[in-house]
């Protein structure tokens, strides 16, 4: 295992030190969070099935209402909402950490998320994810002057026309440029605002500090959260009821070595 160094103080602002991490860190992570899943795979599995169902029910629901194109806008949207829907996993790691069996009712229902920082976070993060549909929309239609109905008429269309490879060569760069910004403001805070001493101020700081003082390594890991998520759900989001626990417990494992200083405080009580 490599050695953890942490950077000196950074000052009066009550922010924490923010750890200097290799590049093999983030494969460290996936390796502690798969370990983490098997600690706890029942309450986890079930955590992830949830995901599964909402989402299944939810791209249903637009195939029947014929937009198909948005199955594919919010699909790739997701990385927006998730960090707020992974509190549960946070709160089982948390959990883990402290030697005790995650629970399902503290993971569905995490009392140190209910509060005035974390709703602010999770305003911020649905605006993006609104944003984001709307540019999304902008550049579909900017790239097509017919509506797909279907979802594999948008597949066709975007995998075989150069209206289709413009939208996504666009939609790519504009949301990929979005969603690195969305990373770098959620990354540690989602996780760090289970405590309930640190602000939204404290903890988005704090995760811009840690990709900043460790961008290559926080790139490979923002590259291997967004592989891992889009394999699961071009498998047919059934995958997701694993890997998404799998991502969570990792990212905890990720917040609690990029910011060591910090001593959580026992599973719900936040």
């Amino acid at each position: 295992m490599e050695e953890t160094r942490t950077a000196p103080p950074p000052g009066s602002l009550g922010l924490p030190d923010v750890a200097d991490i290799g590049m093999s860190a983030p494969f460290r992570w996936l390796a502690l969070g798969w370990r983490d899943f098997m600690r706890a795979p029942g309450p986890c599995l079930v955590y992830g099935l949830c995901l599964v169902v909402v989402s299944g029910l939810f791209v249903w629901a637009l195939m029947a209402a014929g937009f198909a194109v948005w199955v594919l806008v919010l699909s790739c949207g997701f990385v927006f909402v998730a960090p707020m829907l992974a509190m549960g996993l946070y709160e089982a790691g948390r959990a883990l950490d402290a030697g005790e069996r995650p629970r399902l009712t503290r993971m569905f229902l995490v009392s140190s998320a209910i509060r005035r920082d974390v709703a602010f976070l999770g305003l911020a993060l649905m605006l993006l994810y609104l944003f984001w549909g709307r540019i999304a929309q902008l550049v579909y239609g900017l790239s097509t002057n017919r509506a797909h109905r279907t979802f594999n008429d948008v597949l066709e269309w975007a995998l075989n026309t150069p209206g289709g490879h413009g939208m996504l060569i666009a939609g790519t760069i504009l949301g990929g440029v979005i969603a690195f910004l969305t990373y770098c403001l959620v990354v540690v805070s989602a996780p760090m605002l289970l405590d309930r001493r640190n602000d939204i101020f404290i903890a988005t700081v704090t995760s811009v500090r840690s990709v900043n003082r460790n961008f290559a390594p926080m790139l490979v890991w923002a590259g291997l959260v967004a592989a891992i998520t889009l394999m699961s759900m071009l498998c047919g989001l059934l995958p997701l009821a694993i890997a998404f626990p799998w991502l969570g417990l990792a990212s905890w494992r990720a917040f609690r070595e990029l910011v060591p200083g910090l001593a959580p405080p026992e599973p719900g009580k936040g």
